[in-house]
């Protein structure tokens, strides 16, 4: 009999939509969707067991073992940069990690630059390339109010729609990447059940092929 798979997915709206395509692959376990307090739900004969995890959490799950693959944006594996492999761009939960502020705010080079962030290694890594010196200040709040208040020049954040910068006179000035939600796994895990998980990320890539 084929090991079991467990499957860390981030709580929310993009979990429950990659939870769908899983369903859809034949690994579903309709007592996820039911409600009450248990957390973890398993199906037996599909070989596969889920749980639901904090977005932030996930990739922890998966690189200690506690899940053998998970799905998280990103951005939380540029910012945490766990020991996983990354097998699948799965195309859900598009967004950019985006430089934002006032229109004039990179105009000056000469000074330090502060930058708010809930993404401290993700805006390091981004203006150690750029070889600009950076005072980081650490947010986890409404990253957008700390230009306004004039905490700092600029922000490091997600965005989608850009509303709430344009709300706010505020503007995307530099796009340090794309970010979609992308399927790890542990390593140990794939070493062992590598027909199983291969089996798996082929049937998500024909059906993410299909749009």
């Amino acid at each position: 009999m084929n090991p079991m798979i467990s499957v860390a997915l981030p709580k929310g709206r993009l979990g429950e939509s990659v939870y769908k395509i899983f369903d859809e692959i034949g690994y579903g376990c309709p007592e996820i969707m039911e409600e009450g307090r248990k957390l973890i739900f398993e199906n037996a004969e599909n070989r596969v067991s889920y749980f639901w995890a904090k977005p932030s959490d996930v990739a922890i799950y998966v690189e200690h073992g506690a899940a053998d693959i998970g799905v998280a944006g990103l951005d939380i594996l540029l910012e945490q940069q766990p020991d996983v492999f990354e097998l699948l761009d799965l195309g859900l939960g598009k967004c950019r990690m985006a430089v934002a502020g006032k229109k004039d705010a990179l105009r000056d080079t000469d000074r330090t630059l502060r930058v708010a962030t809930k993404f401290p290694n993700i805006a390091k890594s981004y203006y150690a390339e750029q070889s600009r010196e950076i005072e980081i200040i650490k947010l986890n709040g409404s990253i957008e109010l700390a230009p306004i208040v004039k905490l700092s020049d600029v922000i490091v954040d997600i965005v989608e729609t850009g509303k709430t910068l344009k709300e706010n006179d505020l503007e995307v000035l530099e796009t340090v990447c794309d970010i979609s939600a992308r399927l790890i796994v542990n390593k140990a895990a794939f070493r062992f059940k590598t027909e199983q998980i291969e089996q798996m990320c082929g049937k998500l890539r024909e059906r993410i092929a299909k749009g």
